[in-house]
Parts: C-alpha cells; sequence; structure tokens
C-alpha cells in the first residue's frame, strides 16, 4: 500500500473521531440545557415523581465489622468499630467480585447499581460476604461468611434491593499472657475467673513465657521469689515485660491517663505538665482524626483521642520525683507496619531498671504492664520508626 492510500486512511479515521467528538458535545449540550429548562421552571422544584421504572444511581451496600471486646458474639455498647478489616465479595458459582477493607467507621463498601458498569452489584443475584479474619483472631458473632440475594427493584435508587444487610461481623483476638523471668528468680503464676484459680503455672528462672488466656481469665496474680503482683487482664493480649522484684503494691491507687482531656479538638501537641508530667514528641488525637488510619482507630480504647509519638520518632514521659509505671495499651498506627516491634525503656534516675521489646498490631492494642513500682522517665521507639499508639496509660504516685 502506498503511503498516500496511508495517509488518506489516517485522514478519514481522523475525519470520524472528529465527527464522534462533535456529536458527543452536541448531546451534552443538550442535556445540560434540558437540565437547565427544569431547573428553570418552578414546577419541578418540588414535582411528585411519576415514572419509576428507570434506577440511576449508585450507593454502598456495606458489612459491618466490630472489635467485640466483650466477646458475646452480639455488637454492643461495649463494642467498637474495626478498621482495615479485609471483606471479599463472590458471587453465586463462587467467582471472586471485588475486595474492600473497613474504613475508620467499620464499614467495608460495595458500589451497588445497575446503571454503572463499574459497580460491584450490578445484577440479580445471590452475593457471598467473607470478612478475612485475622491470624490468631476468632469471629464469636460466627459469621464472618454471608450470602445475601438481590433482586430487581425499579425505582429503586440503585435498581436492587436485598432483604436486608449483612449482620455485623465481630472479631476478637485469641488473648495470651507473655513475659521474661530473670535469672535467679523463679516465681508461680495462677490465672484466675471470679477468685476461682483456673490453672498454676511455675516460672522457671531465664524463662521466657507465653501462652493462651481462657476466656473467662480476668485476673493474673504472681507469687515467690519477690515477684508478688497481681494485673486484671484487659481484653487485649498481655505482656508483662521482665518481670522486677520491684512492682507497683497491689493497693496503691491508680490512675489512668486516656488523652481525652489533653483537647476538645482533632490534634494537638501534649504539653509539659498535663497529667503532672514532662512530655516529649507525643501527641493527642482524635482517632478519626486521619484517614485510613488502622491502629488509630483499633487502638482506641476510651472516649475519642490516643496518643502517638510525634512522625514515629522516640518519645517519652517523665517526672523529677518518682512515680510507678504500671501499664500502658499500645498498637502501631498503621497495618502496612503491621509486626513492628517496640522499644520501652524505663529509668530511675540514670539507672535504666527496665528495657523491653514487644511487637505491636493496628488491629489490637497490646497490654504492656511491666508494673514498675519507681520510675522517673519511660522512653518509647518503634524499631523502623512507624508511629506507635498509646492509650489507658496507668500510673501511680
Amino acid at each position: 500500500m502506498s503511503d498516500l492510500g496511508l495517509i488518506g486512511i489516517l485522514v478519514a479515521v481522523l475525519a470520524i473521531i472528529a465527527a464522534a467528538i462533535v456529536v458527543i458535545r452536541q448531546v451534552r449540550k443538550a442535556r445540560i440545557r434540558r437540565r437547565a429548562l427544569r431547573r428553570a421552571d418552578p414546577a419541578n422544584d418540588y414535582a411528585v415523581r411519576t415514572d419509576w421504572r428507570r434506577s440511576t444511581g449508585t450507593i454502598n451496600y456495606s458489612c459491618f465489622v466490630y472489635f467485640d471486646v466483650d466477646r458475646d458474639g452480639s455488637y454492643g455498647v461495649a463494642d467498637r468499630p474495626m478498621a482495615g478489616i479485609m471483606v471479599r465479595l463472590f458471587d453465586r458459582q463462587g467467582g471472586f467480585v471485588a475486595s474492600s477493607r473497613t474504613n475508620n467507621g467499620g464499614f467495608a463498601n460495595f458500589a451497588m447499581s445497575t446503571s454503572s458498569a463499574n459497580a460491584a452489584i450490578g445484577s440479580p443475584g445471590v452475593y457471598r460476604f467473607s470478612v478475612s479474619v485475622p491470624p490468631g483472631w476468632r469471629s464469636p458473632s460466627a459469621n464472618d461468611m454471608q450470602s445475601m440475594e438481590f433482586r430487581l427493584a425499579p425505582g429503586s435508587p440503585v435498581g436492587l434491593l436485598s432483604q436486608d444487610l449483612p449482620r455485623p461481623v465481630g472479631l476478637a483476638p485469641v488473648r495470651n499472657l507473655a513475659g521474661r523471668m530473670a535469672a535467679g528468680a523463679s516465681a508461680t503464676l495462677s490465672v484466675v475467673a471470679n477468685g476461682q484459680v483456673l490453672e498454676s503455672r511455675t516460672l522457671a528462672p531465664a524463662c521466657a513465657f507465653r501462652f493462651e488466656l481462657a476466656d473467662a481469665a480476668d485476673t493474673v496474680v504472681i507469687a515467690g521469689g519477690g515477684l508478688d503482683r497481681q494485673l486484671a487482664l484487659s481484653p487485649y493480649p498481655a505482656d508483662l515485660g521482665l518481670l522486677s522484684p520491684s512492682a507497683v503494691a497491689n493497693k496503691a491507687a491508680l490512675r489512668t491517663i486516656g488523652f481525652d482531656d489533653v483537647t476538645g479538638r482533632g490534634f494537638r501537641k501534649i504539653p509539659c505538665g498535663h497529667a503532672g508530667l514532662q512530655w516529649r514528641n507525643l501527641n493527642a488525637m482524635a482517632n478519626d482524626h486521619t484517614k485510613d488510619s488502622e491502629g488509630y482507630v483499633n487502638g482506641n480504647v476510651s472516649a475519642d483521642h490516643v496518643a502517638y509519638t510525634s512522625s514515629g520518632y522516640a518519645a517519652e514521659f517523665s517526672r523529677e520525683t518518682p512515680f510507678a509505671f504500671h501499664s500502658v495499651l499500645l498498637s502501631v498506627a498503621w497495618l502496612k507496619a503491621e509486626g513492628e516491634t517496640a522499644l520501652i525503656e524505663s529509668w530511675l534516675g540514670e539507672r535504666l531498671v527496665a528495657s523491653d521489646e514487644v511487637v505491636l498490631s493496628a488491629l489490637t492494642p497490646l497490654h504492656y504492664a511491666p508494673m514498675l513500682g519507681q520510675v522517673t522517665r519511660v522512653r518509647l521507639s518503634t524499631k523502623h520508626c512507624w508511629q506507635m499508639v498509646l492509650d489507658d496509660l496507668v500510673l501511680a504516685g
């Protein structure tokens, strides 16, 4: 084929494209004119709809996931929405359709529409919603897989309806207790529920321990070797760190710093003097202040605010006179840093009295409870410089 023939074909194609652009523009202008005419006519301001045959909208069809704090399988006032949980959508034949992670409100959203080609749910049929349960977790609500049938519904916002939304899906981590024994010390650890001992374990010198806790367990008691202490268990995994002879007295008056009284706004650097302490590189922030921030949402256990290490840099809280460092709830801010290692160093004057490494999650707080009787400074840092989230810091003295 000659060059002139190729040029002719190219010119013809360009002409067709140009004509198509003109037609599209004309159609668009005509649509805008019709819309303008409707809006110009006051009779259309509050018109009663008479034609219900078409549905042109798109809405989110949602699966809600919550942290089942009391592990009763029902979404209640004690429970919290979970962010960052993966939910997958499958069709009747089991073919994968789409996936979505829960947002800060706990909702995994799937677009539904009969008019949009991009909608995940666009035609009638049975769809299955599958919540991906994290490793080491379970679903007390026992409904992490649910099937919903959709039928055509002309005149509805999107042209489709199901009988209901999926039931809320509750998740809870399997609780475990970890810690370390110093060389030359031994003790007995008892797990208690409602005042009754469920099990007792001998903690040998220089050993690390980690074991699963029964759902009913509410207290851990350690006795012997000068390590006597008692911890009221939280709904979260717990780490006692290196057990120290200098523990908080069982009858000590504990106070909880929850960071909600730092500011009524979304964000503020924690000022020195707050709760009688000096603060360095720690900010208080509402848990929904930052979009797609799983750890800020899941690590928040009281009211609306958490604290976090500013830009992931090492942070400290301190006081010239000694105080007892009982415990704190720790998370990592982002799911991208799941498994980040935190280093918590506690000082009494110039002497390092405790140094513990713990593994953090963006899905659940870790109840770090060293129960140190006297410290003057606590330093918090992460191995890879990701933000560490703190809530419910418990001190005495």
